[in-house]
């Protein structure tokens, strides 16, 4: 079969080659170069591999305690500490309080001889503890931990659930919790899914109610308190909540907000005049044209967080810091971006009102801001939405807001639902500024189009 594509002879070649020598005579990156970067780049990760010893790093790493904190981020832990007490045993409870003064707990039983027994994934996976021993049932078996006055000691042959973790035993029941057999007492990790006491803590008369309950005493039950309505006290109990501080949350996440939108307003009423002085086929002087360019990167070269830093150092705690911190930052970035649009406008618009013999002041106001404004407003609306997630952050380092507050929550290393609490609001804020700012946007730059 022959081939239907023509061939050249010698002479249509050499003139081909003659008139293109760049198609016919590539370099080397030309014919090598995506080569050479793939290799470079498995070269500088290789690098970076070795210099920041991912390797020990990963095998060093807790992934243990990590899964434990990430199930702390959809469920909670009621923690009492049974403590071995003239001959018996007395529950302690840590400072969340998950169950009011005196509670029928279904899952923490006194016995008549003075101990309790702790169920954590039915009677098959339970303790039965007293002062002189722990009875550690795993699927329906019975191990007896000793408890002497120096250790406790887990029996011979005991299943992998039963660990000796040097002078106290470990008992671990997978997701329903685990405890520590020591021998001044047995500290227990009770473990449920959700969030305890979300809505109302233990002294609201609220607490432990059903939707349907509560449904009922909002719009038809006896006043509880004779001064306010049912739904008034159920939305004071939930703002006021003890554990979860509804109320101080909610107003850190408010001063986030006021801190982005006030700092990018600040900064874009700043950055719109400067940017007709840094722009050069505005203001004709290079030098001033130049200086303030540069004012614009010395602004935006410094990150906000660091920014944050300094005005913390000088004028304290607070939400000014974290508003001076956007508005310097963004002060920059948006000059920058502002002159740009500035220096690209189409000059015959402007030459055309400066020939009806207006002066300059005029020539802005009809010749270049109305080419500009759309993309001033479009960019002041996307720094604003950015802003929204950066205030979040300058917030942990004194700037206030809930930034403050998730780094407050995660300091205590036992409130990560808190945490994720805290993080739920922050995407939903985020989301919903985020389509609110698109939306804004794409108005602005469809009626531009038309």
């Amino acid at each position: 079969m022959k081939s239907s594509v023509p061939l050249i002879n010698a002479a249509e070649r050499e003139r081909l080659l003659a008139a293109y020598p760049q198609a016919f005579h590539r370099s080397f990156l030309q014919r090598y170069g995506l080569v050479v970067a793939v290799a470079a780049i498995f070269a500088y990760l290789g690098m970076c591999f070795v210099f920041f010893n991912v390797g020990p790093a990963f095998q060093q790493a807790r992934w243990d305690r990590a899964s434990i904190y990430i199930q702390d981020w959809y469920s909670w832990r009621a923690q009492p500490r049974l403590r071995f007490q003239d001959g018996a045993v007395t529950a302690q409870w840590s400072s969340r309080g998950q169950y009011p003064a005196g509670a029928e707990i279904d899952w923490l039983v006194p016995t008549p001889d003075g101990g309790y027994t702790v169920i954590f994934d039915g009677m098959d996976n339970r303790l039965e503890v007293t002062p002189q021993r722990v009875d550690v049932f795993v699927d329906g078996v019975s191990w007896p931990v000793a408890i002497h006055q120096e250790e406790t000691v887990a029996p011979a042959g005991a299943p992998e659930e039963i660990v000796q973790d040097g002078n106290k035993v470990v008992v671990r029941y997978g997701f329903a919790g685990q405890a520590e057999i020591r021998t001044s007492q047995v500290y227990i990790q009770r473990r449920f899914l959700g969030w305890a006491n979300f809505f109302f803590d233990t002294r609201s008369p609220f607490w432990g109610k059903s939707f349907t309950e509560l449904a009922g005493l909002a719009f038809f039950g006896e006043r509880v308190d004779p001064a306010q309505s049912n739904a008034s006290k159920m939305l004071g109990d939930f703002l006021n909540n003890g554990t979860w501080q509804h109320a101080d949350i909610l107003s850190k996440l408010m001063q986030t907000l006021v801190m982005a939108f006030v700092g990018t307003l600040f900064a874009t009423l700043v950055a719109f005049p400067l940017a007709f002085v840094a722009a050069r086929n505005i203001t004709t002087s290079r030098p001033v044209n130049w200086g303030m360019k540069r004012c614009f990167d010395f602004l935006r070269s410094i990150d906000m967080l660091i920014w944050a830093l300094f005005f913390t150092r000088s004028f304290g705690p607070g939400p000014i810091p974290g508003i001076a911190a956007i508005f310097a930052t963004d002060t920059g970035a948006l000059g920058k971006v502002y002159a740009e649009a500035v220096e690209n406008i189409d000059e015959k618009q402007r030459e055309g009102v400066k020939s009806l013999g207006a002066g300059p002041a005029a020539v802005n106001r009809y010749g270049v801001v109305p080419q500009v404004l759309p993309v001033f407003i479009s960019q002041s609306l996307y720094f604003w939405e950015s802003n929204t997630r950066s205030a979040t952050v300058i917030g942990a380092v004194g700037a206030g807001g809930i930034g403050l507050k998730l780094l407050e929550a995660m300091g205590t290393n036992a409130d990560w639902d808190k945490v994720a609490y805290m993080v739920l609001l922050i995407l939903a804020v985020v989301f919903i500024f985020d389509n609110i700012s698109n939306t804004l946007r794409w108005r602005l730059i469809g009626k531009q189009t038309h």
